[in-house]
Formats: C-alpha cells, structure tokens, sequence
C-alpha cells in the first residue's frame, strides 16, 4: 500500500498519486468499481479510507457509484468517484441529475481506447463525452485535464476546490498512459480554503426548516429559472477560472495546440524546430471547461494559423473552431487510439502545416 505523504519527493503512478492527492484533498468517501487504465485509484482508496476512518464503497456497478455520490454529496461530505470511458458512459445520467441538483461530484476519468469497450491502449477519445457530455438537457461539468503525474496531483486538489465551490461535479480528464506512467512528485498540504456548506447540505432538520434537494420541477418558470441559474454559474466560471499554458507565441507565425500528456511530445517537437528559427507557438487549455475562448480568439488575431494535435479524430478542434471564429485557419493532425505520437512525427505534421 501506498503512504499517504506530504512533504516528500517520491516515485508514484500516476493513479496512485491522483487517490493521494484525494485523500489529502479530504475526501470523505470514495465509491468506485474497477475497469483498467484506473483500478489502482479504488485499490488505493480501499485500504486508506478505511485506514483513515472514511468510507469506501466497492460498488456493484458504475451506476451504483455515481448515485452512491449523489447522496453523499446531498449531505455536503466531500465524495468521489473514478472510473474509465465506456464505464463512464454508464453514469452519464447520474451526472445529469447532480448538476441540476447542484451536487459537487468530484470524478476522475482515465481514459481508454473506444468507442464501445475499445481496449486499454490510452486515448484522448473521450474530450467530447467530458465537456460535452451525453446526460439530458442543458448542463456543464468543470473539466481540468493534466499533462504529468505533478499536476494531476495539483489539479485533483483543484478539482475538489472548485466543485464545491460552484457546487457542480467536476472531472479531472485524465489517461491511460498518465495513470499507469511513474514520476517523482510532491504532494504538499491542500491549499484551498474549505468551503462552507451549511446553507444547503442535507444535515438534519433539527432546529430548521426542512431542505430538498431534486432535479424535477413540475412546471416551466421555475425550471427555466433554475437553467438560467446555472448558466450564470457557468459564465462565472469562465470569467474567473481559465487555465491555460502558453509559450512563444510573441512571435508565432503558427499556433500548435494541444491537451493532456500529449502536449509533452507536442511542445518537445516544437522546441526542436523554433531551435531551427521556425516561428512556432504552443497553446494547452487546463481547464478544457471552462475553455480559453478568449484568449484564443486574440491569438488568432496575431498568428497565421493553428493547428491542433490529439489522439482522437477531432474533438478539441471543434472548439478551437468556435474560440477562433474564422479569423484564421485552423488544422488538425491525429491519430485514433493508442501510442502518443513521437517527437518526429509531430515535427513532420507541424512542418507540413507551416507551409
């Protein structure tokens, strides 16, 4: 079993270190059910929670858990939940319900190969199915997506951060290739203010007026009363909490884009060819929802093109589409499943894009 530590460098798996990262986040509960590329995170959780007098539920399926932290949630207690691609497709619903109800779900998603059961190999597959969605109706989740074991372990204390305090589920978009990948790391104390949740938590009723918490609303003002709230929320968010990585783009005649640990290979072939005087920018949104339209739309208003990298067939290049607007063409290279492409392919699709 992993050590829930703090203040040392250790070599951790990407998985192991996101469930450590949880655990110190304050988790409270963990309800979960094993798929590859991210049974260790419920391998780690099983033993720790109980270590730790917390809770932790293997569940009966996907859909149990996902519910499981409906009602954890409903309480305030800080829960989560992880899984992978297609197993995530079955809480899809569940997702839905706690966005309305305003449930702040923490979920990690460690993505596979698809679509369908796909294989193991990682993939970046699944951006449209985390900012987009596949729940009913009009809803967002707060995505964050890594590019190495430190961040993911960063980004899983903001990920809690944030959920509870915009009271939505937020996904840490992971892969296969950075949840199975060993790195030295750090894991330093949360840094976030806790927040208060005693104004909705289901608590007991002693002493107060009762509270409900549910989705359904049996006419149309208060439910479209209810969606506009939620749109404000989300507008807040994309005001207040952008995250993005940006280099050389001073001078860029090209803005090469890209997510995840992808963008490790990515920045690496563009580092090789500005050292041979090409004009090149790199650009990774963090927050992929929230998502940088803003400062996209003004770099596309000083380079020539961009062009975006995934292993997927184009799901992020939608985006950058709609940020950019038509001011400048934007490209896209990838490839469907499996191994990131290599430094030398990479400067090859930039190359051909330069011209």
């Amino acid at each position: 079993m992993v050590e829930c530590l703090t203040g040392k460098k250790v070599l951790m798996k990407g998985n192991y270190a996101i469930a450590n990262a949880a655990v110190i986040a304050g988790c409270d509960c963990y309800f979960g059910y094993p798929i590859t590329p991210q049974s260790e995170i419920g391998e780690f959780m099983s033993g720790k929670m109980q270590e730790l007098g917390r809770a932790y539920v293997s569940a009966e399926s996907e859909l149990a858990a996902i519910n499981m932290c409906i009602g954890a949630c409903s309480t305030g207690k800080k829960a989560m939940t992880s899984s992978s691609s297609c197993a995530i497709s079955l809480m899809q619903e569940g997702l839905s319900y706690a966005t309305s109800d305003e449930l702040p779900i923490v979920l990690i998603s460690v993505m596979r190969g698809g679509p369908g059961l796909g294989n193991i190999f990682p993939s970046q597959g699944d951006y449209n199915q985390a900012t987009i969605g596949g729940g009913d109706g009009d809803y967002k989740l707060i995505v964050l997506s890594p590019s190495n074991v430190q961040e993911a372990i960063d980004l899983t204390y903001k990920t809690f951060y944030l959920a509870h305090k915009y009271r939505n589920p937020a996904m840490l978009l992971a892969d296969g290739l950075l949840g199975q990948m060993m790195e030295p790391v750090e894991f330093g104390k949360y840094p976030y203010a806790e927040i208060d949740n005693s104004s909705w938590a289901l608590s007991g009723a002693k002493g107060r007026n009762p509270r409900i918490i549910r989705s359904y609303s049996p006419t149309e003002g208060p439910q479209c009363e209810h969606i506009r709230h939620l749109f404000d929320k989300y507008k807040q968010l994309e005001e207040n909490e952008v995250m993005y990585e940006e280099l050389y783009t001073d001078d860029a005649d090209l803005l090469v884009l890209s997510f995840g640990s992808l963008s490790r290979n990515v920045k690496a072939a563009i580092k090789q060819l500005r050292d041979q005087g090409m004009k090149i920018g790199f650009f990774r949104p963090i927050t992929l929802f929230p998502f940088p339209n803003k400062r996209l739309n003004e770099l596309s208003r000083k380079v020539k093109k961009f062009l975006t990298i995934e292993v997927n067939m184009g799901q992020m290049v939608r985006d950058v589409r709609l940020a950019v607007n038509g001011n400048v063409p934007v490209e896209f290279y990838g490839k469907p499943v499996g191994s990131w492409p290599s430094v030398e392919d990479l400067q090859t699709a930039i190359e051909r894009a330069m011209i």
